[in-house]
């Protein structure tokens, strides 16, 4: 098992479109083979920053969804909207 954490920084105003698009990625992501688990957060003294967690079975289900063509469509949605190119830590546990 393997956790996923995606920092994004969103271009202020551009909230509202970007959580219609997230939920659709959440929907999408629900069924990749391999998903477990996952939940949004927003910083509380930035809230234009989002923390992604989430949970697959393997590294190896994480990067097929990674690379699929339907997360990558959402990706180039969300390009638009952020200040910075997500950034993306892949953590095991000890």
């Amino acid at each position: 098992m393997i956790k996923v954490l995606i920092e994004r920084i969103i271009a202020e105003g551009l909230e509202q479109p970007y959580e219609e698009i997230a939920r659709k990625v959440l929907q999408a992501t629900l069924q990749s083979p391999g998903f477990i688990s996952g939940e949004s957060f927003r910083d509380i003294q930035r809230p234009n920053h989002r923390v992604i967690m989430v949970t697959w079975q393997n590294r190896h289900s994480w990067e097929r969804w990674e690379n699929s063509p339907e997360r990558l469509e959402y990706i180039s949605l969300f390009a638009a909207m952020l200040q910075e190119p997500e950034r993306i830590t892949l953590l095991e546990p000890l």
